[in-house]
């Protein structure tokens, strides 16, 4: 069973649909404790990520630009990863403290982190959707097409925050065992990287990059 104060992944899925909406209309916050903290710094990530995303996209954005916003891109990447990573960590000490699971209890493909990851991006996704339905002067196949893919798109996250809420209880109650993946990115190393350490750019190795 889970620590009493731990939050739900409803809980949690709402306070990334919510944040979506506030980060649209004032500045970035996170009035979140604990792992709904992490969650939250999570989610920001991509949140920052993804409107970086839609700059490189500007067919009138100059080269310099573009330079700009692909290193903006790279570095929340990053971010991103090791904040994923964060989360498995903080769920992993979490367990170790309120039911260790013996290290014969399977291994889920997806560690919760990744999926957090993937329904923070899908509240966003929602988000800007729902932002396209209510478009000034789209027409009637926009708006159809756009009304389907939101559809598709609550499916797929009341499926996926099913599958966590499911994975969660199977970790609290030792039915399955929780890893951190490691994922050990070398882009970002200067001593993994050859375009990097070719350049004469020296650096200490950054422990997950």
């Amino acid at each position: 069973m889970s620590p009493a104060n731990f939050p739900t992944v409803g809980e949690l899925t709402r306070l990334q649909i919510e944040a979506v909406g506030r980060w649209h209309r004032q500045p970035l916050d996170n009035p979140y404790d604990g792992f709904a903290s992490l969650v939250c710094a999570q989610h920001e990530c991509n949140f920052r990520l993804w409107h970086e995303e839609d700059k490189a996209r500007n067919p009138s954005a100059t080269d310099h630009q573009i330079a700009d916003v692909k290193r903006a891109i790279d570095r929340l990447n990053q971010s991103r990863n090791d904040m994923i990573e964060r989360i498995d960590d903080s769920l992993a000490e979490i367990l170790s403290q309120t039911c260790p699971i013996p290290d014969s209890a399977p291994v889920n493909t997806e560690t919760p982190g990744s999926a957090i990851d993937r329904l923070s991006i899908m509240a966003l996704r929602m988000f800007h959707y729902r932002e396209q339905l209510n478009r000034p002067g789209i027409d009637a196949n926009h708006r159809e097409t756009v009304t389907l893919r939101i559809a598709t798109c609550e499916q797929q996250h009341t499926d996926l925050a099913t599958s966590l809420q499911q994975l969660m209880d199977d970790l609290f109650a030792g039915r399955k065992c929780h890893k951190t993946y490691r994922q050990l990115k070398m882009y970002n190393d200067s001593k993994l990287n050859p375009e990097i350490y070719g350049s004469g750019e020296q650096g200490g190795l950054s422990g997950r990059g």
